[in-house]
């Protein structure tokens, strides 16, 4: 994708170019960054799982940093690949749009070419732009479903978490009426 060989003699709409570019490069930051975050913390973890102390689970940069581990994890994820949809999206509209162009005019990827004729905007009936309109067709329903999935799989998350939270909190209420009632219990005595 970073190694996009764009046609020379098609002239291509700056904002699809600018849009291919930033889409591009923040993918590329986005996994580095997880890369980066995930890098950093394994020998802490690995630190920490050797060490047979509590304390010093508590004591680990893991444990501080968690909400930097858990933004980089759904950056990766979440936003990675919704990234990653857009970025093919983008490069079928790079790669198909100049196609007509290049049929009808003989000129692209052919080195011996020097003409500069700017050809004429893409329309519905083009072969090029249906085929990119065909992948963004294909793309935006695959993008809601994925989204779909990762709100009701982070909501089920969610959900199992607070409830296991709740469930510990009762049993210590338990505990605790338990601990109570035999304090009564040997004070009256």
């Amino acid at each position: 994708m970073v190694e996009v060989q764009l046609e020379m003699h098609y002239n291509y709409h700056p904002a699809l170019l600018i849009a291919f570019s930033v889409c591009t490069t923040v993918l590329v930051a986005v996994h580095l960054f997880a890369l980066l975050i995930s890098t950093c913390i394994l020998p802490n973890v690995e630190a920490v799982s050797n060490i047979h102390n509590l304390n010093s689970v508590s004591e680990s940069p893991h444990e501080r940093m968690h909400i930097y581990i858990e933004l980089a994890w759904g950056f990766s994820t979440a936003l990675g690949i919704l990234l990653f949809l857009a970025e093919v999206v983008l490069l079928c509209w790079i790669k198909f749009l100049p196609v007509d162009s290049c049929l009808s005019k003989k000129t692209c990827n052919t080195e011996s070419s020097t003409s500069t004729a700017s050809p004429t905007p893409p329309t519905a009936s083009t072969t090029g732009f249906q085929a990119a309109l065909a992948s963004t067709i294909i793309m935006v329903p695959v993008g809601v479903i994925f989204v779909v999935f990762a709100v009701h799989f982070y909501r089920s998350l969610v959900r199992h978490k607070t409830d296991r939270h709740h469930e510990e909190i009762e049993e210590l209420h338990k505990i605790k009426v338990q601990l109570d009632g035999q304090e009564r219990g040997l004070q009256t005595v």
